[in-house]
């Protein structure tokens, strides 16, 4: 079904006017887990947004809260889902405030802290306490490196907007096609299943190869090949209705950018080629940053999942 999604999440904290299905939730989370574990290049946080903002409401029903208090409730669901799938409950906050709410509520903020906080300590009790990408050692080498990185932001933002036009492009190709649904999503397994058999890595939601662009370990050839593949494969598992979210495949998108930009400074003489994974990472912020319009919380995400802080900009 069309309901449930992210967007029916942002609604029902923005607004209260939404219910949002725990059995649709349910279902849809189902069908995403079989989609990714079978090999779709989906990203695996929708799900789980989706599940923590019905949680929150459900739990709101159930104690008879307020509209007030219970949209309050989404949203930290929301932010609890979005720090389970990433470890991040910083970013986890920032998502809820710049992305789903649009600004800074003091009502929400400790209600989002709390949840955050307690979803990240789960997931790090069960999936280790370090980040999903990974520690590494990248730092500026100096300040003039800065217009690197600007450099960086423009070239990741055009390539952002050819994924995201992509998207849009292959949602109304599938909406033309005569069958139904179902022979749609069929079809757009079969069309990311062609590229995933040439291309096994554009498999999945990308957390592999990301970690192996950050540590530098793929040549540039074949960077290119998997941000192209990555595209078209998420294009066809995306537009054609198959359930999951886009946000991991962005950040690869951004990642792959940003190896390749490196790679040309490195080839210049002007980077030293162990640079090239932290400029991965900001390309994968920077990618967030151009989808989202959030860059508090892009930045949060860069340093998040890779533990960054040296990346970050200096005090001036």
């Amino acid at each position: 079904t069309r309901s449930g999604g992210v967007g029916d999440v942002m609604e029902a904290v923005v607004l209260g006017r939404v219910t949002l299905s725990m059995r649709s939730t349910l279902l849809k989370s189902t069908a995403s887990w079989l989609a990714i574990a079978s090999g779709g290049s989906l990203g695996r946080e929708g799900p789980l947004i989706q599940f923590g903002g019905a949680a929150g409401q459900s739990l709101g029903g159930a104690l008879r809260l307020p509209l007030s208090q219970t949209r309050i409730l989404i949203a930290a669901g929301t932010a609890a889902g979005f720090a389970a799938a990433y470890n991040t409950p910083f970013a986890a906050v920032l998502f809820v405030l710049e992305v789903v709410i649009g600004v800074v509520v003091l009502e929400a903020f400790w209600p989002l802290l709390i949840a955050t906080v307690l979803a990240t300590s789960i997931t790090r009790a069960v999936a280790g306490p370090g980040p999903i990408y990974g520690e590494h050692s990248f730092a500026m080498t100096s300040r003039w490196e800065l217009l690197a990185f600007a450099g960086l932001g423009l070239v990741v933002a055009l390539g952002a907007q050819v994924f995201m036009r992509l998207l849009r492009w292959g949602e109304h190709a599938f909406k033309r096609l005569p069958w139904g649904k179902r022979f749609r999503v069929a079809i757009g397994g079969l069309l990311a299943g062609s590229v995933i058999a040439f291309l096994p890595e554009v498999a999945g939601n990308g957390y592999e190869p990301l970690n192996r662009l950050i540590g530098g370990q793929f040549s540039v050839g074949f960077v290119v090949l998997l941000l192209g593949g990555k595209m078209l494969a998420t294009t066809s598992s995306v537009s054609s209705g198959s359930p999951g979210g886009v946000f991991t495949p962005t950040l690869l998108v951004g990642g792959s950018i940003g190896f390749v930009f490196a790679a040309g400074l490195v080839h210049a003489g002007w980077l030293p080629a162990s640079a090239i994974g932290g400029y991965a990472l900001v390309g994968m912020a920077a990618a967030t940053a151009a989808t989202t319009h959030a860059p508090l919380l892009a930045a949060g995400v860069g340093v998040g999942v890779s533990g960054e802080y040296p990346v970050a900009p200096p005090p001036l």
